[in-house]
């Protein structure tokens, strides 16, 4: 069957959007989105942060559902290609062939006399969010569509970064004693990075939380001794931790660290990076909720198979939360090759597109019923 019953094919929808290149800007992207729903008979609204947004069901809905994902990509734009049973390009699952499946399933929702559905499309997602932190949608429970081997993702870590800040005192190097190193100082603070979740619960679903340094600078100039050294950290969190939470905590570690490991001399803080939206923070869904239990289902029903299982990336479903929100799509980040999403060679298959939105079209119908 090439479309759905309401005439939206997905897959067609998908060989229209994968060629429009929007990873520096998401205007024509968008533009095909709106042309798209009004095509479908349904009115959609851009709102000021950018999102896409339309409904369908009940003004004051005792069950609101809400699909999301977003039009952005990474750069560079990869060109389309059509190969049998695959589509190439930037996009394709990350998250084009997720937008296409959400379609159909919008197209085909007949939502009950208590019950609504929402279609939201942010245009932020790979860089700042912008979109998804300005959405106000109350809804009582969220698909996000990500790539996920058309697995029902029920969980993610969350992702900070933030800079370790060391300033000591500069001298010459032939005199080190009377100046603070602050590269010095980074010993301590290396192995108190190293033991920060010493003795933390492991997350059930997620695992355990990780926290990596990923770039260090320091020193002006090589006979002397630096006042100034910066550690970036990426921390990847698990619930119940909180980027506020994160922060006071790994901040008063180091500055214990650093006073018990040099001196008093060498000041030590620990700063987030700022950011104009809220971090991606770790989220966790109740694997027996209806929204796990129906999708994942029909996801079986469709596919033959799906597992239950966390998503391995940040994404703005943390946003959403603690309303009941999962991840789901065709496609996949890597598979034996490599990395599939972000990659050169990004690529969905086309018959997963397709199971992907019978089993979204399913499940839509079953929770808004």
């Amino acid at each position: 069957m090439s479309g759905d019953a309401d005439g939206f094919d997905p897959v067609a929808f998908l060989e229209r959007a994968v060629p429009v290149a929007s990873n520096d800007d998401v205007s024509e992207m968008r533009d095909l989105l709106v042309e798209t729903l009004e095509a479908a008979g349904v009115d959609p609204t851009v709102d000021d942060a950018g999102n896409t947004v339309a409904s369908k069901g009940a003004a004051e809905p005792a069950t609101h559902l809400v699909l999301n994902t977003h039009i952005d990509t990474v750069s560079p734009h990869v060109p389309y290609e059509r190969d049998d049973g695959v589509i190439r390009g930037r996009g394709s699952c990350d998250a084009k062939g997720p937008l296409a499946a959400l379609l159909s399933a919008f197209f085909a929702a007949d939502p009950g006399p208590d019950s609504r559905v929402t279609l939201a499309i942010t245009p932020d997602e790979e860089l700042l969010s912008t979109g998804a932190a300005a959405l106000d949608l109350d809804g009582d429970m969220y698909i996000v569509g990500e790539p996920t081997g058309l697995d029902v993702c029920t969980a993610a870590k969350g992702r900070f970064e933030g800079t370790v800040s060391l300033s000591g005192v500069a001298a010459h190097a032939a005199e080190p004693q009377s100046g603070s190193n602050a590269v010095d100082a980074l010993a301590p603070v290396l192995d108190a990075l190293r033991s920060f979740d010493d003795g933390r619960e492991a997350h059930p679903d997620l695992g355990p939380a990780t926290l990596t340094p990923t770039m260090v600078d320091g020193g002006a100039n090589s006979n002397q001794v630096p006042a100034d050294c910066r550690l970036v950290v990426d921390r990847r969190s698990v619930p119940p931790e909180t980027a506020d939470g994160f922060r006071e905590e790994l901040r008063s570690t180091l500055r214990a660290a650093v006073s018990d490991g040099v001196s008093d001399d060498v000041g030590v803080d620990f700063a987030l990076t700022e950011r104009p939206t809220p971090f991606l923070e770790a989220f966790a869904t109740d694997p027996d909720h209806e929204l796990v239990t129906t999708l994942a289902a029909a996801s079986r029903d469709a596919e033959g198979r799906a597992d239950v299982r966390p998503f391995t990336a940040a994404t703005e479903a943390s946003y959403f939360s603690p309303a009941p929100v999962v991840v789901f799509g065709p496609g996949h980040l890597a598979d034996d090759e490599g990395a599939v999403a972000h990659a050169d060679r990004e690529y969905v298959r086309t018959d997963d597109v397709r199971t992907a939105a019978a089993a979204l079209r399913a499940a839509v119908a079953a929770l808004v019923a």
